[in-house]
């Protein structure tokens, strides 16, 4: 491994961030563009919400395969190979996107963009924490995460003409329509916030664990709020509430950057490109549980069960994981 140590701002570190700029850029695009595209294709509104559901399932297993091909990949090739390898991938499935005439044909577009889109934040995250002194890690990797996660600011106002209903909002009885590509931006503008601030409160307390404590109480706190909601909301407030979701939620890059601090030189980029594809993989099975409770519970209750549910687990898999701040990343495991 490198020996020699960079700067915050230097170039392994702004690459990164602008790699995962574009992967965030991507997955929200997607999201906010998915219905109209669908329509497109002449489906139904209730094929639009099936079709919409499958397609976004089959792009999170392509997300979960891609990190464990992109991690292994990096620890035997490289991880700018990885880094350079999984644009590349993801930038030629999103042009073959744009040609799709089908939804079988759209399934497989994403499933690929997917496996590229895998790859990059892993790897950057690996790289800068491996380049980076032991006491600037937290603050390069949140910087990478903070930057990245901008691009969903951008992905908004590209496709900021299109303006469909939420679910959550019709059943919390708001009236006012409620555009989820909105919401989206605010979240993830606070996410980006949130990112930064947990990179300097890790610093601050010489923690990862306690930094991922407190912003956990602040996403059950916010999960909370979210659903206090009533008829007598609105739409601002659902904005406002999605932008407080957001910044709690800001701990992406201390999480991956824990994953990464983990393991020896050998096997850290393997886990760090897994360990957040594995998240976003676990997607279609949060959809199964929130799906399969609407049978017994409304779809509010449903909501709340899944997120309580989601919080347990988090929190207890942070009790149980090492503390990684002051370790040194100079090894390798046997």
């Amino acid at each position: 491994m490198n020996k020699k140590s960079i700067a915050i701002f230097s170039l392994p570190v702004i690459v990164a961030a602008l790699g995962y700029f574009v992967d965030i850029y991507d997955l929200l695009l997607f999201n906010i563009v998915r219905i109209p595209s669908l329509r497109s294709l002449g489906l139904s509104a209730t094929d639009i919400d099936k079709k919409g559901e499958l397609i976004i399932g089959i792009q999170m297993m392509g997300l979960l395969l891609g990190g464990i091909i992109w991690g292994i990949a990096g620890d035997k090739k490289g991880r700018l190979s990885v880094l350079f390898g999984s644009i590349i991938l993801y930038s030629i499935a999103n042009i073959a996107n744009g040609f799709i005439q089908t939804v079988p044909q759209y399934a497989v577009a994403r499933f690929i963009a997917g496996i590229g889109l895998a790859g990059e934040l892993g790897a950057g995250i690996t790289l800068v924490s491996e380049l980076l002194k032991k006491e600037q890690r937290g603050i390069g990797t949140s910087m990478v995460a903070g930057i990245g996660l901008l691009g969903a600011v951008v992905a908004y106002f590209i496709s900021r003409e299109f303006a469909f209903s939420n679910k959550f909002a019709k059943q919390f009885g708001i009236t006012e329509e409620v555009n989820p590509g909105k919401a989206t931006m605010y979240a993830y503008i606070a996410i980006s916030i949130g990112d930064v601030l947990a990179g300097l409160i890790s610093q601050v307390l010489k923690s990862r664990k306690k930094a991922l404590y407190i912003f956990y109480a602040m996403t059950i706190i916010m999960i909370a709020f979210y659903f206090m909601q009533s008829d007598k909301s609105t739409a601002a407030s659902m904005y406002w509430i999605a932008a407080g979701l957001g910044f709690a939620t800001g701990f992406w890059a201390i999480f991956v950057t824990m994953g990464a601090e983990q393991f020896g030189t050998n096997l850290r980029a393997t886990a760090a490109t897994t360990i957040p594809n594995m998240v976003r993989g676990s997607l279609p099975l949060m959809l199964l549980l929130f799906n399969g409770l609407q049978v017994s519970f409304t779809y509010l209750e449903s909501g709340m069960i899944t997120g309580a549910i989601v919080m347990i687990i988090s929190i207890v898999a942070v009790i149980f994981t090492e503390e990684t701040f002051h370790k040194e990343l100079d090894y390798v495991e046997m």
